[in-house]
């Protein structure tokens, strides 16, 4: 793209293939996906106190991830849209926003009134919940619900197959090379920039927060056993991207820590689906470095709002795999920040 900037267009088709592919499964997998980890769910003991506890805990936490992140390049140019300006109005079309109230908004972002309207990439919120309520339904379906998790499985790990097909990083390659040729170096500069800030949030939010996190659950004893056991399952997750594989170690280290089993059995599959600090802070970066490209006001506390919430969001479609979720998420942050056309 830096080399042959406008000629590198001419790969563009062959990103647009991969976009669209993915565009194609993000319905499926993101049905999928979250119904069969809601659906797999086992009861242990004081089922009740630790599913509570453990959602508070997610909310609380993850929302302190979001406003790190938000505060983080809220102040940061991470493209110089100056370079980006002139054409700016080609890829972005001012819509008008229908005017509605908090409860009608509400109703019209959680439901549809037709099957058909979940499979349309305008309403994934929508499909997110219908998604948790069916994996709901199954589990309270007992063993009749047994077959329909199987064949769901099933197809959620041929979903997973598209995602990560070779092509990805062919696809990826061509979106890039265009994208940094039409924009020029900026979007580059601009790449590098983000990821920088993001690592050093991500090192500062790993070290200082959860310490305090330690401190609040177990004061300094919980800060000692922390730091003390917390080493293999970091490495772990380091070297394999995937907080599905880290679940194993992830488990041994929490019940040497000192929490209690049934605990560590269900709070860190969970987690696993739906509490990624990590990937909530980056979400965040992603959508801040798509306002600094588009120029998108976000002033006022409904734009403020809408990007901590689609973080929340996004954060849920990023698999506990190294390679897919991510992709997916980032679909719907363009589809729901408006740039997916």
């Amino acid at each position: 793209g830096l080399i042959f900037k406008e000629k590198a267009s001419v790969l563009s088709p062959l990103g647009d293939i991969f976009i669209n592919m993915l565009l194609v499964v993000v319905v499926p997998l993101i049905f999928l996906s979250i119904t069969v980890s809601i659906s797999k769910i086992k009861s242990p003991k004081r089922l009740g106190k630790i599913m509570i506890t453990t959602i508070v805990t997610f909310i609380v936490t993850s929302l302190v991830a979001v406003v790190v992140g938000f505060v983080s390049t809220y102040k940061i140019n991470l493209v110089d849209t100056d370079k980006v300006n002139a054409i700016k109005s080609v890829l972005v079309e001012n819509t008008e926003v229908e005017e509605l109230n908090i409860l009608e908004r509400t109703a019209k972002t959680l439901t549809v009134n037709k099957f058909g309207d979940l499979l349309n990439t305008d309403n994934l919120i929508a499909l997110l919940v219908f998604s948790i309520i069916f994996g709901i339904a199954i589990n309270m379906a007992g063993n009749k619900g047994d077959k329909a998790r199987e064949v769901l499985e099933s197809f959620n790990e041929v979903i997973m197959k598209v995602v990560n097909m070779y092509y990805a990083p062919i696809g990826f390659m061509c979106c890039t090379a265009s994208l940094v040729g039409t924009f020029g170096s900026a979007i580059a500069v601009g790449y590098i920039k983000t990821f920088v800030i993001y690592t050093v949030v991500c090192l500062l939010f790993y070290f200082i927060m959860y310490t305090i996190y330690a401190f609040i659950a177990g004061r300094l004893e919980g800060v000692k056993r922390f730091w003390k056991n917390v080493i293999p399952a970091s490495l772990t997750s380091i070297a394999t991207c995937s907080s599905a594989a880290s679940i194993p170690v992830n488990s041994e280290c929490a019940k040497k820590i000192g929490v209690p089993d049934d605990i560590a059995e269900t709070v860190i599959p969970l987690g696993t689906s739906f509490h990624k600090d990590g990937s909530i802070i980056g979400s965040v970066f992603k959508i801040m470095f798509l306002v600094c490209l588009f120029g998108t006001n976000i002033s006022g506390f409904d734009g403020i709002f809408k990007i901590l919430l689609i973080a929340l969001v996004a954060t849920l479609l990023v698999t506990a795999v190294p390679i897919g979720g991510g992709t997916i998420s980032e679909m719907m942050i363009l589809t729901m920040m408006g740039y997916g056309t």
